[in-house]
């Protein structure tokens, strides 16, 4: 329950305690508090059994932990049935990068043809306006889109 607390918090804590409540009523104190807890805790867990038996024998293996989404997640990409981890393994994402490395490399090399292309280095001239197209011609459409 308090993993997260280290020594140095748990005595500062202690002090706090006893400085303010006093070293005669901690003990009371305590007590009430662990009441509290277990209280909580019997009616969390009642709680629990009154949903599972609503549910019915449908959902008896049900746990209230798959309803964290990172849980949820885990379990279903363990489980597999989609066939997820032949998708995530059938890319290869350095093939991906080098053909898209080359793509952007044959399109930088200078032609005769390409005005905005700078001779002497090999890339594009980026001051350089790019070409508008005439106005009678339109984009191409693509009806899949709209």
């Amino acid at each position: 329950m308090f993993n997260d607390i280290g020594p140095l918090e748990l005595v500062t804590i202690i002090v706090l305690a006893v400085l303010v409540f006093g070293p005669d009523k901690l003990p009371k104190v305590i007590q009430d508090v662990m009441r509290t807890i277990r209280k909580i805790r019997e009616f969390s867990e009642s709680a629990k059994a009154d949903i599972r038996e609503e549910l019915g024998p449908e959902f008896k293996d049900f746990d209230f932990e798959d309803l964290n989404p990172k849980t949820f997640l885990r379990k279903q990409l363990d489980n597999d049935e989609l066939g997820l981890k032949e998708i995530r393994n059938g890319f290869d994402l350095k093939k991906e990068m080098a053909e898209v490395t080359e793509a952007v490399q044959s399109a930088d090399t200078p032609s005769s043809s390409s005005p905005s292309a700078s001779s002497s280095s090999g890339r594009l001239d980026m001051t350089k306006k790019p070409e508008e197209p005439e106005k009678d011609e339109r984009p191409p459409f693509d009806a899949d889109a709209t």
